[in-house]
């Protein structure tokens, strides 16, 4: 048996081993590296930005008003350090130490590697910009300079430890099916409580004091914050400004026992790693389970069994229960927003049908490799309009009850009961729109998936022109297509005219223009069945 590498040897690799992942990700395509390098200086411009907003406040305002202000920024970029994982796991081959596991690693030489490999990239570099305009927000003197250069640097790698913790414990479970179904669900949730504090945040801004801008509502928060590590670290150049060296060598203190809690938390996650067997790969395998609930419900002959194979994928599969997730999350993030902020209407509830539309969108293309059985059985005319049917069914059984409560729910919180059935007939419009215009994109311009079934990531390299051509086209095509619907509201609206029968009219346009597109796209799917087959099964 070979005996383990040098540690020194270890560490140079996993640091080289990092750089060659980024430089190989930006020769992928042109188009990611541009996106890379233009995210990359918005970053930068954005912590820039936010340092100097620090500064000049120190200087317009009390100095202990933005060192709150900076405090709380830190906060907040801390808990953005320990969610991240949780949510992009999947989408950094760098943060999943299980690609090493079958490696002959100490971990030793391996914690020490991940470390200065996780240093690397442009999230550490904006932080390190953020976390020093926060230092010099609240700092005073030579004293706060040599507790920043301390400080700073101890919060920048303690942030970035605690991230690289989370992951590595929480590994196994984020590379599994239900990891990822967390990581959808809670990022939904994280962007609901991103728009929540946006909004909060703007109700305390946008308030002027006595000398232009009312920090105070932050006082009572900050003062909790900057005992909490790595907060505390970044706090102490304000604290020994202040000629509080005590409690200043204290903040650091605790920060660095946190960091060292945290390297201990690694250190043992990536053992249990190594010499762990995953629970997974023990588990007998059951037998094969009869029809599942709800078959009865379904139709008869091949549109339920479509129905059943394309409800099963979205449940399952991880890209397609994201996409279904999302554009309700969008719906109700907005909605939301519009009650709090006082401008909702109940004729929202358009958006619901607009964005569910979307989900007919590439719909062989989520199928991959497996779609050649499915191809090998579309041999008529008839085959092509059941299997169109079936999926467009799978995604009206849970497209028309979301948005029938939607409905409800905005109609109560504005009390414009008069104005839910025009607004439900306009987004049964729209969603009739989005599945005829999804059905025909579906078969003219198809798209390559990524085999990794990676949530985050709904293309293949070099796709993206397809991807914006299909979800451009089905939000304005829908639009479109649904014009006299639309029309029929806003000219009922401007001449206070009933708009009562856009209930009747708006499911019944949306019917015949869904019909018409399934039409139109059974029509050339056994035309175009070699091309989408060959998107279909292409990695």
């Amino acid at each position: 048996m070979p005996a383990p590498p040098d540690g020194r040897t270890v560490v140079r690799t996993l640091v080289s081993l990092k750089l060659r992942l980024l430089r190989n990700g930006l020769r992928r395509s042109r188009g990611r590296a541009a996106l890379y390098v233009l995210g990359t200086v918005v970053g930068v411009l954005f912590a820039a930005g936010a340092a100097f907003g620090l500064a000049m406040l120190k200087h317009a305002i009390h100095a202990g008003s933005a060192g709150d202000a900076g405090v709380v920024l830190v906060g907040a970029a801390a808990l953005g350090w320990a969610a991240i994982p949780l949510f992009l796991f999947s989408s950094d081959e760098s943060a999943d130490p299980t690609r090493l596991t079958m490696l002959p690693l100490r971990p030793g030489p391996l914690l020490r590697g991940s470390v200065l490999a996780a240093l690397l990239g442009p999230g550490p570099l904006v932080s390190l910009v953020l976390f020093t305009g926060a230092a010099l927000s609240g700092a005073a003197g030579a004293a706060s300079a040599v507790a920043a250069v301390v400080g700073v640097p101890l919060a920048l790698l303690t942030v970035v430890v605690l991230s690289r913790a989370v992951a590595a414990g929480n590994a196994r479970l984020l590379a599994s099916r239900r990891g990822k179904d967390f990581a959808i669900f809670g990022g939904l949730l994280f962007a609901l409580l991103v728009q929540i504090a946006n909004v909060g945040s703007q109700s305390v801004f946008g308030r002027p004091g006595a000398d232009g801008l009312d920090l105070e509502p932050l006082a009572p928060v900050a003062a909790v914050l900057r005992w909490i590590p790595p907060v505390g670290a970044v706090d102490a150049a304000r604290t020994a400004g202040e000629g509080h060296w005590p409690l200043a060598l204290l903040q650091l203190a605790v920060t660095a026992a946190l960091l060292a809690l945290l390297l201990r938390w690694w250190r043992s996650s990536l053992q249990q790693l190594m010499v762990t067997a995953d629970a997974s790969t023990l588990e007998v395998v059951r037998g094969v389970q009869g029809s599942p609930r709800g078959g009865r419900f379904l139709p008869e002959g091949r549109v339920g069994a479509v129905m059943q194979r394309h409800l099963r994928y979205a449940w399952r599969e991880p890209r397609a229960k994201a996409a279904v997730f999302t554009s309700i999350g969008m719906t109700l993030v907005i909605c939301v927003l519009s009650i709090v902020q006082g401008w909702s209407t109940v004729y929202l509830v358009a958006m619901t049908g607009m964005f569910l539309g979307l989900q007919m969108l590439n719909l062989f293309g989520m199928d991959g490799s497996a779609f050649w059985m499915v191809a090998a059985t579309l041999l008529t005319p008839a085959d092509a309009r059941d299997e169109l049917r079936g999926r467009a069914y799978a995604v009206l059984s849970y497209a028309v009850p979301v948005t029938l409560v939607l409905a409800l729910v905005l109609a109560a919180a504005t009390g414009d009961w008069s104005g839910l059935p025009a607004a439900v007939g306009v987004a049964f419009a729209l969603l009739g729109s989005g599945i005829a215009i999804g059905a025909v994109l579906s078969v003219l311009a198809p798209y390559t998936m990524p085999a990794d079934n990676n949530p985050m990531r709904n293309a293949a390299p070099g796709q993206g022109g397809l991807v914006m051509l299909n979800s451009f086209g089905s939000m304005f095509g829908s639009v479109l297509v649904a014009a006299p619907v639309v029309g029929w509201l806003a000219w009922a609206l401007a001449t206070d005219a009933p708009a009562w029968p856009l209930l009747f009219a708006g499911p019944l346009y949306g019917a015949l223009v869904a019909t018409l597109g399934l039409r139109l796209a059974a029509g050339r799917l056994l035309e175009r069945l070699p091309e989408i087959l060959a998107k279909a099964v292409e990695r």
